[in-house]
């Protein structure tokens, strides 16, 4: 009869002969670090969501969760490091709305958006913020609007990079505004922020996450939520359907997503393990604070609207006419 040690090396050897994704499925994730990548710079809403709830993840499944912002190229760079990542549940995508967006947009990705990366769980839904620098005068969105229709072209708005969400609110906004003015790309939302305030660009969709400290500070003005309705936390400001433009609203989201291959015990335990985060008092109290809102979604209800946002999303891209610039 084998000895202890025996017994205890011959576990070990059935072990090293499992395929990673039988391991993975079995013993996951074991202490090993797991890597979020956010295709967006430090400071963006995007990163903002997926650090506060890495942290609380991290706990939860007995190991550290390592955000790295990998900004570019309207957040593919990051999406195309995930895609091709081993398919081992220790590398993750924390994207936001503007992941449906760049297959109308890049016609040669390295990658394909729906069928690379699995939709593990949506993190939130946020509204974006139009801000102006209070310098400018600006005194409303009628305002804005008339001095954009004064000058065609003459105007501008920043952006956190092609295709992003603070994009797509923009593009939203100035065809149902009907206006032209001149889009600025930035590499995320700290760069396109610090323009507008400095007032070299006219305008910006701002994550509500990002821009709410400087709006109370009164170092931006906000004219109005880039959502159907108000935020709670800026109850003051009206949303753009309310200024007039119904058409003009838009949900930017954040979501988790993974390598199409990544074994489904491990997509399912992270949903489960989200679900719990997300759950927590004191994450749903920041979250609320910070003006984000729950999106619950089973996971395969997830990938549906996956399917459905990436086709509304290249019918908005072709009736606003954009570009890449």
């Amino acid at each position: 009869m084998p000895t202890p040690a025996r017994r205890a090396a011959l576990a070990a050897l059935a072990l090293a002969a499992l395929s990673p994704a039988t391991f993975a499925q079995a013993d996951w994730p074991r202490g090993a670090p797991i890597k979020f990548i956010v295709p967006f710079t430090a400071g963006s809403g995007t990163d903002v969501l997926a650090r506060t709830v890495g942290e609380k993840l991290g706990a939860a499944l007995g190991t550290q969760v390592v955000v790295e912002n990998r900004p570019g190229a309207g957040g593919t760079l990051g999406a195309a490091q995930v895609a091709k990542a081993p398919a081992d549940g220790f590398t993750f995508l924390v994207h936001s709305s503007g992941h449906v967006v760049n297959p109308a947009l890049y016609p040669k990705l390295p990658y394909d958006t729906l069928k690379d990366l699995t939709g593990v769980t949506p993190l939130a839904s946020l509204p974006n913020v139009l801000v102006v620098a209070p310098t400018a005068g600006i005194k409303d969105v009628a305002d804005l609007v008339a001095r954009a229709k004064a000058a065609p072209g003459a105007l501008n708005y920043a952006s956190a990079g092609n295709g992003s969400a603070t994009h797509m609110n923009a593009e939203k906004f100035r065809v149902a505004a009907g206006i032209t003015a001149q889009h600025i790309p930035f590499r995320g939302t700290p760069e396109a922020i610090t323009e507008t305030i400095a007032g070299r660009t006219n305008w910006f969709f701002a994550p509500l996450v990002s821009a709410l400290p400087l709006i109370k500070d009164n170092r931006l003005q906000a004219l109005a939520v880039g959502t159907a309705t108000r935020s709670p936390v800026l109850p003051n400001v009206p949303s753009l359907v309310e200024a007039g433009l119904p058409n003009a609203a838009y949900t930017f989201w954040v979501g988790l997503f993974a390598p199409a291959k990544t074994p489904p015990a491990i997509v399912e335990r992270m949903h489960a393990e989200v679900a719990k985060v997300l759950a927590q008092p004191d994450v749903k109290d920041r979250l609320d604070k910070l003006g984000a809102n729950a999106m619950p979604m089973e996971q395969k209800a997830f990938e549906k609207y996956l399917d459905d946002e990436t086709a509304a999303a290249a019918a908005l891209v072709k009736a606003a006419g954009i570009t890449l610039q």
